[in-house]
């Protein structure tokens, strides 16, 4: 009888303090590794740039999703009041632009605001109801007294336990199988 083995996910690296968690981000990231996540309970300073995270695009995705609301909900007013039904009220001219204001200020916060939040979620990779890691029992530790990193196995090779300066640091390395 063939016994079905679920695949080792990657290796989870803990630490008792942030500091230690910092200094392993850069070692990782000196050895060549781009591929590894780490789980903090609280914001560490220091850590996006140990890690060499880049800067994302949620600023660019937000603009341009403003520009379109603004650019559309203007030319759709324009398009209606001058082009598809024109009427002619008191002598004012069709193309009445003070009018437009509000609408447009409305459109370009409301696509603004939208494009900010789900360009956010596509960036992140969310929804993810479910991830590997939330299978290794230490994970619980990461939302209240420890830090973990985390070098998921398929995308890049995982050293070997003992290898490397970061072996000696992490408190209980381990292996866990994903889902």
């Amino acid at each position: 009888m063939i016994e079905h083995r679920p695949h080792i996910y990657g290796v989870i690296g803990e630490f008792e303090k942030p500091e230690q968690l910092v200094h392993a981000a850069t070692k990782i990231r000196e050895a060549g590794y781009r591929y590894y996540e780490c789980y903090t309970p609280f914001p560490v300073e220091g850590m996006p740039e140990a890690m060499a995270m880049r800067r994302n695009d949620v600023p660019l995705i937000t603009l341009i999703g403003g520009l379109i609301g603004g650019l559309g909900g203007f030319g759709f007013q324009y398009w209606v009041n001058v082009y598809a039904y024109p009427l002619n009220i008191a002598g004012r001219p069709l193309n009445s632009w003070p009018a437009f204001i509000p609408v447009t200020f409305e459109l370009t916060i409301l696509c603004a605001s939208l494009s900010a939040v789900f360009g956010m979620l596509a960036l992140n990779g969310l929804p993810q109801p479910h991830h590997p890691i939330f299978n290794a029992h230490r994970f619980r530790h990461a939302s209240a007294d420890r830090f973990l990193r985390l070098h998921p196995g398929a995308r890049q090779k995982v050293p070997s336990r003992g290898d490397g300066p970061l072996s000696a640091r992490a408190r209980r390395p381990s292996r866990f199988r994903g889902a």
